[in-house]
């Protein structure tokens, strides 16, 4: 996908003049009309795709009945004011990841992804089986709002960077654009941490504003163009083992719809989290094949001592949460250390010496 093509779709630099023409939602003969607004550029690959995909799902399976227009990053709201558009009844519906409104709770962090936390299988887990959802409505209640998990990108890569990294000590100074707990615990590490939009990236590192920047993985980072600024491409993410996206509504007015219509928007947010993870496991591995082969990306492991010091500021990130003086934060965190300590044995004793086998053995 041509970067151009969907960054100037994405309008990323104002929300327009959209905000002001649009309606309220229509409500006739029985049918509503909701807008989503999302936080990724439009058409862009799984992310904004899978928001699409969704508005388009629950419009067809209620007959009509609710329909979901959807407005990409910019359309109507700068991409970062998404949840707040949705909160002061802008939209009824927002597309994005619970980390970039830690400023209003960093218990949402813990609801996209942790440094050296959880994968999506054991996320999923956590929030289906293990408390997560209920405290994660407890906090959403503070500001009228409901969360369901909407789409998952798996175990990111760990960025780009202009320079090669040889050792923890070229990480200080580095300007890195990279959000949620992860920016906490690289800012631990020496670096200079930002947080923006995926449509501001690419420009932030051609001017060298950034000296390195990751957003999620090869199927994205293809069409952003990152490759263009930079050649060292870093993997995995240690900070985001398994992201998960968000769809988040107004909970009053979730409430007020039919209990079909509900159960209509939960349960495609549902399969949309499969839907979105299998396009992503589909598409990242040829995605990378272009970027090494017809770009010459260089694919690189961090070294030892950035992994181990990365596992090292995660503890204290998360501890500094554990210790907090907000109660609902304290219990976040409690509940992800329990759910962690209980799934990860799943995963080390089964699936983890079940990959190394396969690497080691299975040749076709």
């Amino acid at each position: 996908m041509d970067r151009r093509s969907f960054i100037r779709k994405a309008g990323v630099l104002g929300a327009g003049a959209a905000a002001t023409t649009l309606a309220a939602p229509a409500v006739a003969q029985g049918n509503i009309t909701w807008r989503m607004v999302t936080t990724w550029p439009k058409n862009f690959p799984g992310l904004g795709v899978g928001a699409q995909r969704m508005a388009d799902r629950i419009t067809a399976a209620s007959g009509g009945r609710l329909t979901i227009q959807v407005f990409s990053a910019g359309e109507l709201v700068p991409p970062l004011q998404s949840l707040d558009a949705v909160i002061d009844g802008t939209a009824e519906m927002s597309h994005g990841a619970a980390y970039y409104w830690q400023n209003k709770s960093p218990a949402l962090s813990f609801f996209t992804g942790v440094p050296y936390g959880m994968t999506t299988p054991e996320l999923t887990a956590w929030v289906r089986y293990l408390g997560g959802q209920e405290i994660w409505d407890e906090i959403y209640d503070q500001f009228g709002v409901q969360g369901f998990l909407s789409g998952n990108t798996g175990t990111q890569t760990g960025g780009w960077f202009r320079e090669e990294l040889k050792s923890v000590e070229d990480v200080k100074g580095v300007r890195f654009r990279t959000p949620g707990l992860g920016g906490r615990v690289w800012e631990k590490l020496g670096a200079t941490v930002t947080n923006m939009a995926a449509g501001e990236i690419f420009q932030a590192l051609q001017s060298g504003t950034l000296d390195a920047a990751e957003f999620v993985g090869p199927y994205n980072d293809l069409a952003l163009g990152f490759h263009q600024v930079a050649k060292n491409y870093y993997m995995p993410s240690f900070v985001e083992s398994g992201l998960a996206t968000e769809l988040v509504v107004d909970k009053k007015k979730y409430q007020e719809l039919p209990d079909d219509l509900q159960a209509i928007i939960r349960d495609v947010s549902q399969a949309e989290y499969e839907q979105v993870a299998s396009d992503f496991i589909a598409n990242d591995p040829r995605a990378l094949k272009t970027l090494v082969d017809d770009h010459g990306v260089i694919v690189r492991n961090f070294p030892d001592d950035i992994m181990e010091a990365g596992a090292k500021a995660s503890v204290e990130v998360v501890e500094e949460l554990r210790n907090s003086d907000d109660p609902l934060v304290k219990k976040t965190t409690e509940s992800f250390i329990e759910a962690l300590n209980l799934v990860r044995t799943r995963t080390e004793n089964i699936d983890a010496p079940y990959v190394m086998a396969r690497e080691k053995y299975l040749k076709y």
